[in-house]
């Protein structure tokens, strides 16, 4: 655990040092600025009428009784929105199926026109003075749907009614990697195999902040200016600008305030804030939309929902020799912005782990069911991969008779064996995994745990430990690449650095920040690497309209990629200062150094300050004849390979006999992030990795009944981890720094939810006697184990 320290008591406020959050203080005193905070004057408020069954034909919509309530301005319908020629909204990323043809994308309307495909999902939109007036409104809206089979569960979504024609059994691809026949072959030889079968459960997002949008249009220049929960902005307005055709580019700006937590649900490009855009346009009046909590159940992207057979090889000894896994995908009822990759090449490429397992061939179908579309969820693919691999190895110690950490031990990768090339694509660039499973032993007392268990024995309860050792790849890259295999963008990040004329910096970065700290982080960067006081640094994002092209904020990128790009751009900052200051010290450029914000001469006591540089740079009255004025410096990193954090999290569990009730009373996490910018904020992600993973072991879970309706739709019946749930997490990290980025950073904030799911269950399942159950592990589920049912 990090020490705390104030910025007034830290010496050094730059790279390493535990600084304080400075954008914390905002938010806890309610001075944050979020999308709900902004109003136009003039400005209506719009309610969606959504569809209340799962697969429903639109056949009339009578808005007559809607539009006679006074205050009422406007109903737009779906078809509306059609007519009017909008686009589709599209899957950003194409899969190939394992006989080379191309996924079928459903259509998706930015709403829903002729036919509804999920509970939620929307088909009209009303506009009134008030947000009472257009709810009340919306009630009045007279829609006569004609009910159409759905399909629902996705074990039998493939021999199940087609929803969408010309899409047969409901499979958008059948994709697979690895080599099938050397697998077979493993198999083949095998001393024995190990079989598991494993569900992942649906998730729903639930961050503390719902998806709101504030949409305007500009008269007199026929812009659009759109603010939105998004994590990535840029990204947003290339859709909506390219693909849905709402303006160009040029006339269209984005805008991300301050966002209240994402995990992954804002990264796509939804109805709402599309329907609203085009309105305002339409209406030529700003138009406000903010879900309720309702909604944000309903149609928000979910998470996870796979159902998976897995198989591991070995040999005589307990070595590793092939794994086989056969995974269905529940992609939702439409392909979400990157729906498609997350179930593929972000969860296949990782079924490698840690371990040297020389043949692995995985296949997934990707199945459209009627309910809520599926992308990505903190970690996205990558909890999933860690879940198959680290429940079988796991159940393989069982069968085997070996001590689980023993069996991950003799099969983990070694620091010699890097760069190591994987069977699923991957090279893994550098790791020291058997240290961090040490220390993750060490901090829990491993072997003192038979003196645990004996003494919650004798509490009538019963003690289970488990163990998950992870890897995941962050920072998709290189865009190349990624573009190959059916990415619709590249996946580089942009940053600017601009060197004010009395020294202060202005930082601008592509990322986004909602909830990861980069006000400060990025400030600690820029302050290390110039040599300029921490407070003297702003950092600034998710403005379109201020800042270059970049990718926004998911899959742990933002350090490796975006931070890079701002090293770069201080590179080219501090190079150009040296042409100033070498001019000003009447020297050769080769001759002056720098070094903690000081160009100095060589062999001579004479230096200049970067800040003395960057006002003679604003104040050219003795300036170098072959530069430009001013020191500002734009950079675009694309990194040539993933990052691959990795770690060993341990986790312990009580079960009561009597009530099935699970507690987590301990949990160890070490993980390796390569350099650690600031350990407080990583400390804090680790933190709220590991409670959401927790969640998703023992209590969360989005369920629809056989109709389509979901069951779990509020706070009442989809339980959300509280802090009297979760004991104090021990946290700790090793590292290995990347080798290929110039912080040496890995990323960090999805670590604490891809281990701790299996390290859970794994513990749970101990404690039962090696009984095995699904996620998550409910009262009700454990105490009929417990029976034997």
């Amino acid at each position: 655990m990090s020490e705390v320290v104030s910025q007034a008591e830290s010496e050094n406020q730059g790279i390493g040092a535990p600084v304080r959050r400075r954008e914390d203080l905002r938010f806890i005193t309610g001075d944050g600025r979020y999308t709900d905070d902004i109003n136009q004057p003039g400005q209506l408020y719009a309610a969606f009428c959504r569809s209340p069954y799962p697969r429903v034909r639109i056949d009339n919509i009578d808005a007559s009784e809607a539009l006679a309530l006074p205050g009422v301005v406007a109903v737009y319908t779906g078809q509306q929105l059609v007519d009017d020629g909008l686009g589709d909204l599209p899957c950003g990323w194409m899969v190939k199926s394992k006989d080379g043809t191309e996924m079928i994308s459903a259509p998706h309307p930015p709403m829903a026109a002729t036919v509804a495909n999920y509970v939620g999902e929307p088909y009209a939109l009303v506009l009134a003075e008030t947000l009472q007036i257009a709810k009340q409104a919306a009630e009045l809206v007279d829609t006569d749907f004609t009910e159409l089979n759905a399909v629902v569960d996705l074990a039998h979504a493939s021999g199940s009614e087609n929803i969408y024609e010309g899409i047969e059994n409901n499979l958008a691809y059948e994709w697979a990697l690895g080599d099938e026949d050397a697998t077979k072959m493993a198999f083949a030889r095998a001393a024995h195999v190990t079989t598991l079968d494993l569900t992942n459960n649906r998730l729903i997002p639930n961050a503390l902040e719902p998806r709101a949008c504030l949409g305007m249009y500009e008269r007199g220049t026929g812009d659009y200016t759109l603010y939105t929960t998004s994590q990535n902005p840029h990204l947003e307005r290339l859709v909506l600008s390219a693909f849905v055709q709402i303006a160009p580019e040029h006339k269209l700006r984005i805008i991300a305030p301050d966002v209240g937590g994402g995990f992954g649900s804002k990264i796509f490009i939804y109805s709402e804030e599309t329907s609203v855009i085009w309105a305002a346009g339409k209406i030529k009046r700003p138009i406000k939309w903010v879900a309720d909590r309702s909604e944000s159940f309903l149609a928000d992207a979910h998470g996870r929902d796979h159902i998976t057979r897995a198989e591991l090889a070995m040999d005589e000894m307990g070595r590793f020799t092939g794994l086989r896994v056969k995974t269905t995908a529940n992609l939702g009822a439409y392909l979400s912005t990157f729906g498609s990759s997350v179930p593929t090449y972000l969860y296949g490429t990782l079924l490698a782990g840690q371990y040297k397992t020389p043949n692995i061939y995985v296949e997934v179908q990707g199945t459209y069911t009627n309910t809520a579309p599926v992308d990505a969820y903190r970690g996205a693919g990558r909890p999933e991969a860690t879940y198959v691999v680290e429940r079988i190895v796991d159940q393989a110690a069982r069968e085997l008779g070996k001590d689980p950490a023993d069996l991950r031990r003799m099969n983990m990768i070694q620091p010699e064996d890097f760069p190591y090339e994987t069977p699923v694509a991957l090279t893994y660039d550098t790791g020291n995994y058997e240290a961090s499973l040490d220390k993750a032993l060490e901090m829990i007392d491993y072997a003192g745990f038979e003196a645990r268990q004996a003494e919650a024995a004798e509490r009538g309860k019963r003690r289970g430990i488990g163990l998950a050792c992870y890897i995941e790849a962050c920072g998709l890259a290189p865009s190349k690449l990624a573009i190959q295999l059916g990415a619709g963008v590249g996946l580089y990040e942009s940053g600017e650095i601009r060197m004010n004329p009395t020294g202060s910096v202005s930082v601008f970065t592509g990322s986004h920040s909602h909830g990861q700290g980069h006000e400060t982080t990025f400030a600690q960067v820029v302050s290390d690497k110039l040599g300029v006081s921490y407070d003297d640094v702003e950092v600034i994002h998710g403005d379109t309209g201020r800042m270059e092209f970049g990718l926004g904020t998911y899959g742990s990128r933002s350090l490796a990629v975006g931070g890079s790009a701002l090293m770069v751009a201080a590179e080219k900052v501090i190079e150009k200062g040296r042409k100033i200051a070498a001019h000003m010290m009447q020297a050769q450029v080769d001759q002056v150094d720098f070094e903690n914000g000081q160009f100095t001469l060589q062999d001579s006591n004479q230096s200049v300050s970067i800040q003395e540089v960057a006002f003679a740079a604003y104040v050219p009255a003795d300036y170098p004849e072959d530069l430009e004025p001013g020191l500002t410096e734009k950079a675009f990193y694309d990194p040539n390979n993933f990052t691959y954090p990795a770690g060993t999290h341990v986790a312990e569990v009580e079960v009561d006999l009597e009530t099935g009730v699970v507690q987590l009373v301990d949990f160890v996490a070490v993980d390796d992030f390569g350099h650690i910018i600031n350990p407080l904020i990583v400390d804090g992600q680790v933190h709220g990795g590991v409670a959401q993973g927790a969640g998703q072991a023992l209590m969360e879970h989005g369920i629809y009944d056989e109709y389509g309706q979901l069951q779990t739709g509020s706070f009442m019946d989809y339980t959300m981890p509280r802090a009297d749930d979760l004991p104090d997490f021990r946290v700790d990290t090793t590292v290995t720094p990347c080798t290929h980025n110039p912080l040496g950073v890995k990323g960090c904030g999805e670590a604490g939810a891809i281990g701790s799911p299996a390290a859970i269950m794994n513990a749970v399942t101990h404690a039962l006697g090696n009984k095995d159950i699904s996620m998550p592990a409910t009262p009700e589920k454990v105490w009929r184990a417990i029976r034997g049912e």
